[in-house]
C-alpha cells in the first residue's frame, strides 16, 4: 500500500475536533498526513472548544478557502441546511477529492456521500486507532463506554452498544 493511502489527508468539520478533544484523543489525528481545518470550522471550534485548537501545529492547519458556488452544490447546501463550516469543509473536499472528510453531522455526511466523497466521523477515528496500533482495543472500549458522559457527541445508545460489542468480539 502506498504511503499516501496509509496516511491520507483529512478535512475536518468541527464535530470530530470537539469530540476527540473531549475524549482526550485528539492526538489520533496526528496519524494523518495532514489535518486541514477550514477557517469557518476553526472559528466554530474556537467558539465552542477553544482548547482543542491548542493542538494546532504541523499536523493541524487552518486553511482559508473559497466556498463552492456551483448550482448543484448550492442546492445541496440549501436542501440539507448546511452551516458555513460544513460548506467550507465540503468546498475544500472538492479541491482535494482524495482526502477524507471528518464530520459527525448527519446532513454533512449525506452531502459528502452525494458528492462521492469519503467520509468518517469520531467513532471511525476511534476504531481506526485500533487498526493503526495507536490504541489497544481495551482502551477504545473504555472510551466508547464513557462517551455519553465525556462527550457531546450524539449517538443512539443501541448503536453505541453494537459498536462496543463489535470491538469486544475483536478482542476475543
Amino acid at each position: 500500500m502506498a504511503r499516501s493511502e496509509q496516511r491520507p489527508c483529512v478535512v475536518c468539520d468541527a464535530g470530530p475536533l470537539i469530540h476527540l478533544h473531549e475524549l482526550d484523543s485528539l492526538d489520533l489525528l496526528e496519524d494523518f498526513s495532514a489535518v486541514l481545518v477550514p477557517g469557518q470550522v476553526w472559528d466554530e471550534v474556537a467558539l465552542h472548544r477553544p482548547q482543542a485548537l491548542a493542538f494546532a501545529g504541523s499536523w493541524m492547519q487552518k486553511v482559508e478557502g473559497v466556498l463552492a458556488t456551483q448550482p448543484a452544490f448550492l442546492a445541496l447546501v440549501q436542501t440539507l441546511a448546511l452551516d458555513l463550516g460544513e460548506q467550507a469543509a465540503l468546498s475544500l473536499m472538492q479541491e482535494r477529492p482524495d482526502a477524507i472528510f471528518l464530520t459527525d453531522d448527519a446532513a454533512a455526511r449525506i452531502a459528502a456521500n452525494t458528492l462521492g466523497l469519503r467520509v468518517h466521523g469520531t467513532i471511525g477515528i476511534l476504531l481506526r486507532a485500533i487498526r493503526r496500533n495507536q490504541r489497544q482495543p481495551e482502551e477504545i472500549v473504555g472510551l466508547l463506554e464513557r462517551l455519553p458522559q465525556r462527550s457531546t457527541l450524539f449517538i443512539r445508545d443501541s448503536l453505541l452498544q453494537e459498536i462496543i460489542a463489535r470491538v469486544k468480539r475483536m478482542m476475543g
